[in-house]
């Protein structure tokens, strides 16, 4: 009974959805939507299905992983759950609204002018990507009117394809993890930040639909802006700089407007201003909308022409201008995630390996405005799909496989300093001999840009390397800068007949802030009786003692230590073995190295200090601490003076002044010092042989455990696309098999149901079925 007027409010929903559709844009009513889905995917798509209009004025192209060796059900049932016209793709076939596209087994699809193109896939089985791969075209076809839609399905497919719907604009919807029956493709796409919209599957469709009626596209050719919208749009740039202390004035408005409406269309909010003090409640929206307006999309080797250009001809070039034994310097701004930046490392690596120099290294500081995206470029691992833009060669050579992607390796990464930075308002990088600043220009103001480029020209070593994106130039400022390749955007710094060029240098909008001083007295802090016995009685009664690091340098010294240490002539050295005086100073640096190997406390008895007219005996101890934990690691080293051992027996002594017993002492200390240089050098060789035959050991078995990882990574991810394939086909023959048993069944129903006496019989005669009124 309760469960009623639930069900009843579902259907009030989806009878007025139609209405909602009649009053759309004209300009909305054909959207193409792009529908990824793998295992499980076939219920996630009847659900949607089911929720959309019949005349919703949008065409639906779904790729699905299919067993390319059986020719797919897909249509037949999806048919069912829908009023739309649902079809297989054929070569050429041009999308009309309110139908379904579904991919043919065994293809790629991509789509050219509303006209969808079949080809034979590049990659072997299991390594398919049709998701991203008609993704990225769909981006490129539909621009700012392309809708990416991820359902169920595991792995990450769809991620590449996604970052390309959102670097043009267009709108990202991924089903809620949770209602997924696989949920590794929904949660790749929503840890990777691209999804816009994250709902149950069958609200999806209302959600798109919603999205439409509120949006309306700006014009390709900027409109004059209305005064409410400007002093609306001049608000949020102030509310985004209170939030996160970036300026976003000196981005173009139409960038701006752009990207604001796609994040008020999934709000379901009409007025600029309306978002305004929606912006002023949650907090929450302002870092979203900051992360949209920085556009952080990119891959490894956009642009193939650009890099190859760089590997055959720039990066030689650079090569054979550089002295020997130098560091290149390189600086990638706007680096995103950092994927650029890598392939600048990759570049240079392969051009040095060919001109096989070994003397050059090259230093790339990569920076961005997005801090998120830092740490993921520092992380070094990408996920699997990027095998759509890194070659086979390059993968196995610059990245090792893992579990769920790649991770770039240590020499690669080791090139590569990210750090945050606005190019606006921070200092920037000098002294460059490459420089590279792809598609972030074009979001910037005419005025902007004349700022930077000069700027990039003060930046850059003469004969330095600018290297731009695609639609981006240098302007009006041909004098700073010769073309090299006008196509690739790649310029050489050229040297100007007027040195006193102006630059203007970006100055950060934060101020340091004033630090007043407090004039208030200070309290004395309440010294107790405890503490002032504790110090005297240390003061008084215990031992000179001297607490140093693993290295020796004192840190704290206790009592008189003037007996046993006194400073170095020359430059201040505060070192236990500098300081040591004369006759402690072998003697006490092999007890205090013998501490540290054994972890023990180590006694000298009876050292004689200052042989001669001062001559003085003392105990010695040295100690490594393992307590207290704020101690733990540094060595005590405690001095107690103790009686002459000659005291009693001072007819038998020997002189102490006498030649004969300044060469006794100078034969002990040459017996201590090659005692002591036996057994260090002992000791060396044979920490020094078990260190190689432990790295021989290790290195064998990374090199195993990297080959057997590779392959297991290799056969999974083969054995996963295999098992997404499987399920796709297991839930069609599952609902066919449903589907026939309910034909079976209503058959019986039928023939029990006629009275008629009725025997069913195969070619060998034997009885089949049979109706009750036989047995009569």
């Amino acid at each position: 009974m309760t469960k009623q007027p639930q069900q009843a409010a579902t259907l009030s929903t989806q009878t007025a959805t139609p209405k909602v559709t009649a009053e759309l844009p004209a300009e909305s009513c054909m959207r193409v939507v792009g529908i990824g889905a793998s295992a499980g995917g076939l219920e996630a798509l009847e659900q949607f299905l089911n929720a959309v209009p019949p005349d919703s004025g949008m065409a639906f192209v779904i790729i699905q992983h299919l067993d390319p060796t059986h020719k797919g059900m897909m249509p037949e049932l999806l048919q069912r759950a829908t009023e739309m016209k649902v079809t297989e793709v054929q070569d050429r076939t041009a999308v009309q609204p309110d139908c379904v596209y579904i991919i043919p087994p065994n293809k790629d699809m991509s789509i050219l002018h509303g006209v969808l193109h079949l080809l034979k896939p590049t990659q072997n089985r299991g390594l398919r990507l049709p998701i991203d791969f008609f993704f990225r075209s769909l981006a490129q076809d539909q621009m700012e009117k392309s809708i990416g839609v991820i359902l169920s399905g595991m792995g990450s497919d769809g991620c590449l394809g996604l970052r390309a719907i959102k670097e043009k604009a267009g709108l990202v919807l991924v089903q809620e993890p949770t209602s997924a029956k696989f949920d590794g493709m929904p949660r790749s796409a929503i840890d990777a930040g691209l999804a816009d919209i994250v709902a149950p599957v069958e609200e999806l469709p209302r959600k798109i639909i919603t999205y439409l009626k509120r949006t309306s596209l700006i014009p390709r050719k900027a409109a004059p802006i209305e005064d409410k919208a400007l002093s609306a749009l001049e608000k949020t740039i102030i509310l985004l700089r209170a939030q996160t202390g970036h300026d976003f004035s000196l981005y173009k408005q139409n960038t701006l407007f752009r990207r604001i409406e796609r994040r008020m269309g999934i709000h379901q909010i009409a007025q600029m201003s309306t978002y305004v003090r929606y912006l002023q409640q949650n907090p929450q929206e302002l870092d979203l909308l900051f992360k949209e307006l920085l556009i952080g999309v990119t891959n490894f080797f956009r642009d193939a022409p650009v890099w190859e250009l760089l590997r055959t001809e720039t990066m030689p070039t650079l090569l054979e201008t550089c002295a020997p034994r130098r560091a290149l310097r390189a600086w990638v701004a706007g680096c995103s995630s950092g994927e650029e930046a890598y392939s600048h490392a990759i570049v240079f690596r392969e051009a040095l390996e060919q001109a096989k120099i070994h003397n050059i290294t090259l230093q790339i500081f990569a920076t961005d405005l997005d801090k998120d995206a830092i740490d993921r470029a520092r992380l070094g691992f990408f996920p699997s799909n990027i095998e759509v833009d890194v070659s086979d060669k390059r993968l196995s050579r610059f990245f090792i496989k893992q579990e769920g992607g790649y991770r770039i390796r240590k020499e690669i990464r080791e090139m590569v300093i990210f750090a945050p930075q606005n190019i606006t308002m921070d200092a920037p990088f000098t002294k460059l001999d490459l420089l590279s600043c792809r598609n972030l220009l074009i979001y910037l103001s005419a005025k902007v840009q004349k700022k930077l480029i000069p700027l990039f020209h003060y930046s850059l070593n003469p004969n330095g390397i600018l290297l731009l994106g695609n639609s981006e130039t240098i302007g009006s400022f041909n004098n700073l800068f010769n073309p090299l390749n006008s196509k690739a955007r790649l310029y050489q710094r050229s040297e100007i007949n007027h040195p006193l060029l102006q630059v203007d240098f970006p100055s950060s909008l934060s101020t340091t802030p004033m630090i007043e001083k407090d004039t208030h007295p200070q309290l004395e802090a309440p010294v107790s009786l405890h503490s002032l016995a504790d110090h005297l009685i240390l003061k008084q009664y215990a031992p000179p003692s001297a607490l140093v690091n693993d290295q020796g340098d004192i840190l704290y010294i206790s009592g008189h230590t003037g007996k046993y240490l006194e400073p170095a002539a020359g430059k201040a050295n505060w070192n236990l073995f500098a300081m040591a005086r004369e006759g402690i100073r072998y003697e006490l640096s092999a007890a205090f190295h013998k501490a540290l190997r054994k972890k023990e406390s180590i006694s000298l008895n009876r050292v004689r200090i200052e042989p001669g007219e001062n001559e003085h005996f003392a105990d010695i101890s040295v100690q490594q601490l393992q307590e207290p934990k704020q101690l733990k690691g540094l060595i005590m080293v405690v001095f107690k003076e103790v009686p002459s051992p000659f005291l009693g027996n001072a007819k038998k002594a020997t002189p102490a002044g006498s030649p004969s017993a300044r060469l006794s002492d100078l034969e002990q200390e040459l017996l201590q010092v090659r005692s002591e240089a036996q057994a260090n050098n002992e000791a060396m060789q044979t920490l020094k042989e078990e260190y190689r035959s432990a790295n021989e050991e290790l290195q064998s078995t990374n090199e195993e455990l990297q080959s057997t990882n590779e392959e297991l990574t290799t056969s999974k991810e083969e054995m996963q696309s295999l098992n997404e394939e499987l399920q796709t086909l297991n839930a069609e023959l599952q609902t066919k098999l449903d589907e026939l048993s309910r034909t079976s069944s209503d058959m019986k129903n039928l023939l029990n149901s006629t009275d008629i006496a009725m025997l069913f019989l195969d070619k060998a005669l034997n009885v089949r079925r049979f109706t009750p009124q036989t047995a009569q």
